[in-house]
């Protein structure tokens, strides 16, 4: 008995070892994982803060104290002010981005929510036209988009850049997919079994119950939309300085010979980031209590 008690012993050590240890590779793993992505995060911030000599001699990790003439720089140099203005991008890019991410997660969850819940003939034909949309490039349909804006008189407008984020094919495939493994239907019959119109099940049942999946995807739309550079370009073609994403005004200081001190185009940079920084702070919330819910879910 002592013998059977002492290889049971033993077996349980090895296998508390072997989880010991397997944790603390991963943890490792991640630390490293952490560590790569935001390092060109922080390299871009230190930047920011030293002169153009300091950045061309080499990379830095301690931070500089060039900071506030990069600020003047940037802000009242007629050179710099006249390509950038942080405050008429932000107000621009806010305004394309943050309708763009809100129709992009509500019709995409609306849709998915739609196929996922009601049974018709052409169900899974939709679904299969909608994934055949998602691998049809930007690029190659670029040029009609441009002319069918033209025909209708909408360039130099933000119409084109925000209501073409209702189809989102992509996020589509996302919302049905985690509906399918987290949204049980016998919710919604027993939600019409209490009189609740199908709309209204969705705005107070669905939403609620996707909360992680819409966050995910709401920071994927805003970082998608705040970065875009390729489709303003096209269709702002006056290229009016008021109308002028901040991606586009970036793109300006980069791209000119003119701009030759690295410190304030890294500043430039670190200003374009922080909105994506704040939207995935105040969304992570609902990524990580969704996590730790299904955790615990029976």
């Amino acid at each position: 008995m002592s013998n059977m008690k002492s290889v049971y012993g033993t077996s349980k050590d090895n296998y508390t070892l072997k989880l010991r240890l397997k944790s603390a590779v991963l943890f490792l793993w991640f630390v490293i994982l952490t560590i790569i992505c935001l390092l060109p995060i922080y390299v871009l911030i230190i930047n920011a803060t030293r002169t153009s000599t300091e950045i061309a001699n080499g990379i830095s990790f301690l931070p500089g104290s060039n900071i506030a003439n990069n600020f003047d720089k940037l802000f009242h140099d007629i050179n710099y002010s006249s390509v950038f203005n942080v405050w008429i991008g932000y107000r621009n890019s806010l305004i394309i981005t943050g309708f763009s991410t809100i129709f992009t997660v509500f019709f995409s969850a609306l849709t998915a929510y739609g196929i996922h819940v009601y049974d018709f003939k052409i169900k899974e034909i939709s679904y299969s036209i909608i994934l055949l949309v998602m691998m049809v490039p930007v690029q190659v349909t670029s040029a009609g988009f441009v002319s069918f804006m033209l025909k209708l008189g909408l360039t130099d407008t933000y119409w084109p850049l925000i209501l073409p984020s209702i189809a989102a094919p992509a996020v589509v495939y996302f919302m049905r997919s985690y509906m399918k493994s987290s949204f049980p239907l016998d919710i919604v019959e027993a939600a019409r079994i209490d009189g609740s119109g199908e709309f209204r099940t969705f705005l107070t049942i669905a939403i609620p119950m996707m909360k992680p999946a819409i966050a995910v995807q709401a920071i994927f739309a805003f970082i998608a939309s705040w970065n875009n550079y390729y489709t303003p370009s096209m269709i702002l073609i006056s290229s009016k300085f008021s109308q002028k994403t901040l991606p586009m005004m970036v793109s300006a200081i980069q791209a000119s010979n003119q701009f030759k001190d690295y410190g304030a185009i890294y500043l430039a940079l670190s200003l374009a980031i922080v909105p994506i920084v704040i939207v995935y702070l105040l969304l992570s919330k609902f990524i990580i209590a969704g996590v730790a819910l299904g955790g615990v879910k029976e």
